[in-house]
């Protein structure tokens, strides 16, 4: 496109210094604080003291367990939408991609507080578990680790679902009926043809998921509460109750690590094998 290279770098120059001097230099200063001593040498004791807190590990193995449930929930939901929404005609398909796109337009904070309508005491399930006779005083839904599921799940779907449909948009069209013609049962043609073909939606979704779910604070705020903290929701008591910078720039620090972990994994785990004839 350019004859010259450097041209191109020259383009690319403006961005590089913008996102380096107000987001990475920030960013690269805050993570740095977690490999400092309280004597300005490195040091891994804000490591130690923070994997040392049986609280701080109940928080980090929720939030990791949680994470990796909504991205493998959104997952199997994303891939069942994706593929019936690739069925669909063109102008029915933007009609209903029109709805998925609708939510992510809707502020977090509106779409989390819907929830505490939805799953209050007197909320639509409460009401119908009542009146089922399931329960006379209803449950406790809200504040609990399905509550902040739920949330996060509402929250991000749409990411994955989004990511899906791109990918399949491009799978040719007569693989899956020529999969079927063969003797291929679905189980087969999803994990054989499918699942390959997708490959590069699932790893950007999964990770747009499972990032977005780690450091989510509004949700797991709002549907958590104080009983079930999430690293996030940790991280601001850190900084505004307790002071304590060194821990919050641990989780940080364990928040960018996660990210980045599961994106490589998922890359590996989709990553194509090459198979001797």
């Amino acid at each position: 496109m350019f004859e010259n290279k450097n041209t191109g770098l020259l383009l690319v120059l403006p961005a590089a210094v913008f996102a380096s001097v107000l987001f990475l230099l920030p960013v690269g200063i805050l993570l740095s604080e977690a490999f400092t001593g309280s004597e300005g040498g490195f040091s891994l004791g804000a490591y130690v003291e923070f994997f040392s807190s049986e609280l701080n590990n109940t928080v980090f193995w929720r939030s990791l367990r949680l994470g990796l449930w909504v991205m493998l929930t959104s997952a199997v939901i994303g891939y069942a939408a994706a593929f019936s929404i690739v069925q669909l005609s063109p102008k029915s398909r933007g009609r209903v991609f029109a709805l998925i796109i609708l939510p992510l337009m809707i502020s977090p904070v509106a779409r989390t507080y819907a929830w505490l309508v939805i799953l209050g005491r007197t909320g639509l399930v409460n009401q119908v578990i009542v009146g089922l006779g399931l329960s006379e005083e209803g449950l406790q839904l809200l504040f609990t680790e399905t509550a902040v599921f739920i949330g996060l799940l509402q929250l991000f779907l749409p990411l994955m679902i989004i990511a899906l449909i791109s990918s399949m948009e491009n799978m040719p069209r007569d693989v899956v009926p020529a999969a079927r013609v063969l003797g291929a049962n679905w189980f087969s043609v999803f994990f054989r043809v499918i699942l390959p073909l997708t490959r590069e939606g699932l790893v950007v979704g999964g990770t747009l998921v499972f990032a977005g779910s780690m450091t989510a604070y509004i949700t797991p705020a709002i549907l958590g509460g104080s009983k079930v903290l999430m690293l996030e929701t940790l991280l601001y008591q850190r900084v505004t109750v307790a002071n304590d910078y060194a821990a919050a720039s641990v989780i940080a620090m364990i928040l960018v690590v996660m990210s980045i972990v599961t994106n490589l994994l998922l890359k590996r785990l989709a990553k194509p094998r090459n198979r001797r004839a």
